[in-house]
């Protein structure tokens, strides 16, 4: 890790805990983590993930001292390995699908301030319809990629973008191994869904399902005076054995 630098460029930490490695680095908090401190973040996810199933904490995520941060993990460890366990060997691929159909129209009109007349009536029918249709629409193609990618597990989103097209926000679980083999299947769905934009990234950290399996149980930020620095934590890593501590 000593090649790997964290918010603001500070220098990284490899905490052993039993059977996990926390990596941290310091941070101060008269500093304000702004998108650039994101950034970091990530990379240092990035670089740990080539290397180890990790378990990303939340960005922002701050202890006030090294005390806090092995209570944390300890009162933690349990669902930390379990967690582990469901994500080794897996890797995220992000899939994004912009739909422009009859379900794509704008579903916000202009309604009248007159109360309950006919017209503000039909407009909210009109506009109760559409969104059945957008969602009726949204399900169809995701079930559609379901049954097309066959991920392990995955999270979808919906919305309706500015220029009236339904945006499919898709991630899906897969095997690391697999990867070559999505991406041969996004080729040959992109070309066979034409009337569908496609987009596609990853593989990446499973950053959707490490938080739908953790629970909020990490401290927030909290106020200390400005000379104290305060380890931020990254990833949580799985030592597979006994090894040096930089190892």
């Amino acid at each position: 890790m000593e090649s790997v630098l964290g918010v603001s460029g500070n220098q990284v930490f490899l905490y052993p805990a039993s059977d996990l490695a926390i990596i941290v680095s310091e941070h101060n908090p008269a500093e304000t983590l702004n998108q650039k401190s994101g950034v970091d973040h990530a990379r240092v996810i990035a670089d740990c993930f080539r290397h180890s199933t990790v378990l990303p904490f939340r960005f922002g995520t701050v202890f006030n001292d090294d005390e806090s941060l092995r209570r944390s993990i300890r009162s933690n460890q349990r669902q930390f390995l379990s967690n582990i366990d469901k994500l080794r060997g897996k890797t995220e691929m992000h899939l994004k699908m912009f739909v422009g159909d009859c379900c794509g129209r704008a579903l916000d009109k202009h309604l009248p301030a007159g109360g309950a007349s006919r017209g503000y009536l039909t407009n909210l029918r009109e506009n109760a319809s559409r969104q059945r249709e957008r969602q009726t629409r949204a399900r169809a193609v995701s079930f559609q990629m379901h049954r097309l990618f066959l991920p392990l597990d995955e999270e979808v989103s919906c919305r309706l973008t500015e220029s009236g097209k339904m945006l499919l926000d898709i991630a899906h679980l897969i095997d690391r191994k697999c990867v070559e083999r999505y991406q041969s299947k996004f080729a040959t769905t992109s070309a066979m869904m034409r009337e569908c934009q496609m987009q596609l990234s990853g593989p990446w950290p499973p950053y959707h399902f490490v938080h739908r399996l953790t629970r909020p149980a990490h401290p927030q930020p909290v106020a200390v005076p400005a000379q104290a620095p305060m380890p931020v934590a990254a990833p949580v890593i799985r030592i597979p054995e006994p090894v040096p501590l930089l190892a």
